[in-house]
């Protein structure tokens, strides 16, 4: 027969509600479960074994010493009471001292039937599971995550869909890093138990999803109670991989309607349609308020289905309002403020914006650009305008990481892709102006310069004319445009703005 472990005993899910008030040195583990009503039908002899009594104790603290002595000259190491809590401290010092564990059970038949479960082995728990998971899948869930909430509810302890890089979505607790980091993902059935805790995982034959595995975790588990929940979770199995092919379906639905409704909203341009906001609305998405936007362009081609399940995860632990769309080849996204936030909050919000782009980038070829915060639904508008010119700049920017922050540019404003863009031509004459108003020597001159590598002598030689002219000429572009050329950003800038003027 197995010894009754206390820590299974307490991570069972069916145990009454048991509790430890005194734990003695030494009592890790239980011979068995005797059950009476009250200590005098206990039998003579407990011989190390767990005494659950169904009566509460006495009131008086002396009565409550006696029972405590008595039940430990009988042989028990333990003892569950109904009512336990009542127990004086100086009952309580009494037990620790004598070496018997104290416990305090809501239902004490429940914790005998939890304890044979444990003491009888593998095939009571597995056949207890397995009942609870079948009754949890008869349930209709509404998505994966109700599934997983049932799931957990039903088994009594964690449950977590997980793949090689972390978890995906948990219920009923937080699986611990590092019993993921322990789990096999190459067996078909897995059993873990390390210090932080234990899981027991089966792969999930997703048509559509490889890498995943359906973990059941918890502290204290037993092997006979990891080797029951590994069969329960191979029974949950199937239901989980069709309830991802389901949400698969319906995401990729719903991902087409917010894409073409975003789509919309971006055509329109300043011609507002009542009717888009309305429905944008109805999706959730605030136009009034303040609005932060991003883009996040796949620098090849990518499923950007995956990256809009890998953009939302993230965004869904940020305290703030947000969403993310699919837009060509990558996602779109914002986060909505009823009230322009401060400065420095402002900042903090662009740094999760930053983290979020670091932690895609782990896992796709990404470039990210971030808009300027601006207020309403034009607002929003400009501020997507902002974070698209943005990506396709971080597009080339290895130096920022493939990110970049269309506030922090100053001059690099206008490097706004200039294959183009609605955004970059305007922005081009804007900062050229000065220069075009000179004459077209300035800019004739200033376009060759940067085109030759800001080398005067070619420049000079392209033009046709003496280096002194064109040394001459370049100073003053600088002083009418206000800018340094030393500064490669800028230079940067200007060369780009001559070309789409050009």
């Amino acid at each position: 027969m197995t010894p009754l472990d206390l820590r299974a005993l307490l991570a069972h899910p069916a145990n009454g509600r048991a509790r430890v008030l005194v734990e003695s040195a030494g009592a890790e583990a239980f011979a068995g479960v005797v059950v009476a009503a009250r200590e005098t039908l206990l039998p003579e002899r407990g011989d190390g074994e767990l005494a659950a009594l169904t009566e509460p104790p006495p009131s008086a603290p002396w009565q409550q010493d006696a029972l405590v002595r008595r039940v430990r000259d009988r042989g028990f190491r333990g003892l569950a009471l109904s009512g336990a809590e009542a127990l004086g401290a100086g009952s309580r010092g009494l037990a620790a001292r004598l070496g018997l564990t104290l416990l305090a059970v809501d239902d004490p038949m429940a914790l005998a039937r939890a304890a044979w479960e444990l003491v009888q082995g593998r095939d009571a728990l597995t056949l207890g599971y397995v009942r609870r998971v079948a009754q949890s899948i008869e349930y209709s869930a509404a998505h994966l995550a109700d599934l997983l909430r049932h799931l957990s509810a039903s088994v009594g302890h964690g449950v977590a869909l997980i793949d090689a890089e972390g978890v995906l979505l948990q219920a009923g607790g937080d699986l611990p890093e590092a019993v993921r980091a322990a789990i096999d993902f190459g067996l078909w059935q897995d059993a873990v138990s390390v210090a932080e805790g234990a899981a027991a995982s089966v792969r999930v034959d997703s048509p559509s999803r490889a890498g995943l595995r359906l973990a059941v975790f918890g502290s204290g588990l037993s092997p006979a109670q990891l080797a029951a929940l590994a069969v329960a979770a191979e029974v949950a199995m199937p239901a989980v991989a069709a309830r991802i092919l389901i949400d698969e379906v319906a995401d990729v639905s719903d991902a087409a309607v917010a894409s073409g409704l975003l789509r919309e909203f971006l055509e329109a341009r300043d011609a507002r349609d009542p009717d888009v906001e309305q429905r944008m609305s109805e999706r959730g998405w605030r136009m009034g308020g303040y609005h932060l936007a991003f883009r996040i362009a796949g620098r090849r081609r990518l499923e950007t289905l995956e990256l809009l399940r890998f953009v939302r995860r993230n965004l869904a632990a940020l305290p703030v309002d947000s969403q993310a769309v699919t837009s060509g080849r990558g996602v779109t996204g914002w986060l909505s403020f009823a009230e322009p936030p401060a400065a420095d909050r402002l900042d903090e919000h662009v740094a999760a914006v930053r983290a979020l782009h670091d932690n895609v980038r782990r896992s796709f070829d990404v470039a990210t650009g971030v808009g300027s915060l601006d207020s309403g639904a034009s607002g929003l508008l400009r501020s997507i305008d902002g974070a698209v010119d943005g990506a396709r700049i971080a597009a080339g920017r290895a130096a920022t990481g493939w990110f970049v922050r269309v506030d922090a540019l100053g001059i690099e404003q206008v490097l706004l892709s200039w294959a183009g863009s609605d955004t970059f031509v305007p922005a081009a004459e804007a900062l050229l102006a000065p220069l075009v108003s000179q004459g077209p020597e300035l800019l004739e001159t200033l376009t060759a310069y940067l085109d030759h590598e800001s080398g005067v002598s070619a420049t000079a030689t392209a033009l046709g004319l003496h280096r002194n002219t064109v040394a001459m000429r370049i100073a003053r572009a600088q002083e009418v445009l206000g800018v340094d050329l030393t500064d490669t950003d800028a230079r940067l800038a200007l060369h780009l703005a001559c070309r789409a003027l050009r």
